[in-house]
C-alpha cells in the first residue's frame, strides 16, 4: 500500500533541530541503534528511532514534544537504558529523548531532610552525597552503581532495602513533569506529609514514561542509622525452610534491612561462578543484614534462626567481609546466565503465600524438565526465578513460555501480582486485564488518555 506523507525525514529533522536548543541531536545509524536496542532486556519486539536526543533542559523537552506533536510521532523516555522489560527501548521511527545528561543534585537539605535532584542523577552518586550530611538514601535497587533515580522513578523500583524503607514511591515526596501536551505540572513537594487533592505524584511513580516526562524529582533522606551494621548467612533445607525462618525474623521487631533468599540451584551456580563451597551446607541461603542494631537484636537474631533449623549461621561486623558477601548477592545474577540463554522473572507474592509460591516453582521445573534458579527479596516477598535454556536455541522454547504462564496464573492465583519492582514495559503488558480486572483495566486506558490524548509518550508500554 503506498502512504502519501505530509512530511519528509529532512523536513521532520529540521524542525526538531529548531526545537532543541541546549541539548544534543544524534540521528547516526551507529547511536540509533546503540539506544534503540537495550542488551539488559529479554526478547520482544523493538525498533529503529528516527533520532536521539539528549536533553539539557525543560525547554528541550518541550521542543521534543512539541515535534512529536505535530508530526505525530512517538517519544520514549530513557535515563541509563538498563531496563529489563523493553521499558526504554527504540521504536520505529520515535524520538527517544534522554535525561542522563540532566544529571544534578539540586539540592540536599538536612533541616528538611530531603533532596532534589534530576532524573539522570545515578542513586548510588545522591546516596553518597547525602552520607557526607549524615543522612543517606534507602531505596538500593541492586542497580545503585549505575542505575538513575529518575529511572527507579518511572519503574518504581524496589531491591534488597525494601524490606525496612519501603519501594521508591515510599521515597518520593514531589515531582516535576512536562506532560504531552508541553505543560509544566508540580507534583507534590517536599513536606513529608500531604492530603491536598489526588495524589498525582503517586500516579506519575512507577508510570514508566508514559503520562509525562519527569525532569526533577524531590526525595525523603533518612539520617544514618546509629549502632553497628551486621550481615550475615544462613543456609536451610530449601526455601520453602528459608520463608518460615524469614517470616519470623520480619515478625521479630529486629529491623533487618537485608533479607535475600538464594535456592539451591543458585547456590551451586555461585559456587561454579566463585569457586566457593556454599551448596555443600544445604537447599538453600539467606544473605541478611540489620542496620543500627543492638547486641540484643543479633541475639533474637540467632535465636530465631536456630529455632527454625538454621544451619552454619556466619554473621560479621567485618567491613570488608561485609563486602564480599554483598559482592556475592550481586554475583547471583552472572553466576545464574553464565553460558545459558535466561529470562528473569519478577512477581511479588503477600508475604504469607511466599513459601507456597517456592514450593510452586521447584515443582514446576521438574514437571517441565527445566531449570529454574529462584532468588528474591524475601523479605518484602519479591521472587526473581530465572528460567534457562541451552545457549543452542536462539528462539525461547515453547517449554519455557508455558512454565512463565504457568507461573504468572499461580501467582496471580495466591494474590499476588506479576511485577514486584521490574516494570511491565512491553514484556507483561497483555496481562493487565488478568491482573486488575476488566474495570480497572478500562480505567489505566482513561488515565493515559487524560494525560497523552495523542498516544505519543511510549506508547505500548506499562499498558497495552
Amino acid at each position: 500500500m503506498t502512504v502519501f506523507s505530509a512530511y519528509s525525514d529532512e523536513e521532520i529533522s529540521t524542525y526538531l533541530q529548531d526545537q532543541v536548543k541546549d541539548g544534543t541531536i544524534y540521528t547516526d545509524e551507529k547511536t540509533l541503534k546503540k539506544q534503540s536496542f537495550n542488551p539488559n532486556a529479554s526478547g520482544g519486539e523493538t525498533g529503529l528511532a528516527r533520532a536521539f536526543v539528549e536533553a539539557a533542559s525543560v525547554e528541550d523537552i518541550q521542543g521534543v514534544l512539541r515535534t512529536a506533536r505535530k508530526f505525530h510521532i512517538a517519544v520514549v523516555p530513557q535515563t541509563t537504558f538498563s531496563s529489563t522489560v523493553i521499558g526504554s527501548d527504540g521504536i520505529d521511527g520515535a524520538i527517544i529523548i534522554s535525561m542522563r545528561k540532566m544529571n544534578q543534585i539540586l539540592e540536599i537539605s538536612k533541616e528538611d531532610s530531603v533532596a532534589v535532584v534530576q532524573p539522570g542523577v545515578v542513586n548510588g552518586d545522591l546516596d553518597q552525597a547525602a552520607r557526607k550530611q549524615g543522612l543517606f538514601y534507602a531505596p538500593d535497587p541492586g542497580s545503585k552503581p549505575f542505575s538513575s533515580v529518575g529511572g527507579n522513578v518511572s519503574t518504581n523500583a524496589g531491591g534488597m532495602s525494601t524490606v525496612r524503607f519501603g519501594a521508591t514511591k515510599d521515597n518520593v515526596l514531589g515531582l516535576k513533569a512536562v506532560l504531552a501536551d508541553g505543560r509544566v505540572v508540580k507534583l507534590g513537594g517536599r513536606t513529608l506529609k500531604q492530603a491536598f487533592g489526588y495524589d498525582l505524584t503517586q500516579l506519575f511513580v512507577g508510570s514508566e514514561g508514559t503520562l509525562g516526562i519527569i525532569f526533577e524529582i524531590t526525595v525523603k533522606l533518612m539520617p544514618i542509622p546509629l549502632g553497628k551494621s551486621v550481615m550475615g548467612v544462613a543456609f536451610f533445607k530449601d526455601m520453602s525452610a528459608l520463608a518460615a525462618g524469614v517470616t519470623a525474623v520480619r515478625m521479630s521487631g529486629v529491623y533487618p534491612t537485608m533479607l535475600e533468599a538464594l535456592d539451591g540451584n543458585t547456590v551451586k551456580a555461585l559456587d561454579r561462578f566463585e569457586g566457593t563451597h556454599y551448596a555443600d551446607n544445604s537447599g538453600s541461603m539467606l544473605i541478611f543484614r540489620l542496620d543500627g542494631s543492638s547486641d540484643e537484636s543479633v541475639g533474637v537474631l540467632n535465636d530465631l534462626l536456630a529455632k527454625h533449623d538454621a544451619q552454619n549461621v556466619q554473621v560479621t561486623t567485618d567491613p570488608d567481609e561485609q563486602k564480599a558477601l554483598e559482592k556475592l548477592r550481586q554475583d547471583m545474577l552472572p553466576a545464574v546466565f553464565s553460558g545459558n540463554n535466561h529470562l528473569m522473572e519478577d512477581m511479588a507474592m503477600p508475604l504469607s503465600k511466599l513459601a507456597p509460591m517456592m514450593d510452586f516453582l521447584q515443582d514446576l521445573g521438574k514437571e517441565l524438565g527445566i531449570k529454574i534458579y529462584t532468588a528474591g527479596h524475601a523479605g518484602d516477598g519479591n521472587v526473581h526465578p530465572t528460567y534457562t535454556w541451552s545457549e543452542d536455541e536462539n528462539e525461547v522454547p515453547e517449554v519455557i513460555i508455558e512454565a512463565l504462564r504457568k507461573t504468572f496464573w499461580k501467582t496471580l492465583e495466591l494474590g499476588g501480582t506479576i511485577s514486584g519492582e521490574h516494570a511491565v514495559g512491553m514484556m507483561k503488558n497483555q496481562w493487565n486485564n488478568p491482573e486488575l480486572g476488566e474495570t480497572v483495566d478500562q480505567l489505566q486506558h482513561q488515565i493515559k488518555t487524560l494525560f497523552d490524548p495523542m498516544n505519543l509518550l511510549n506508547p505500548k508500554r506499562k499498558i497495552d
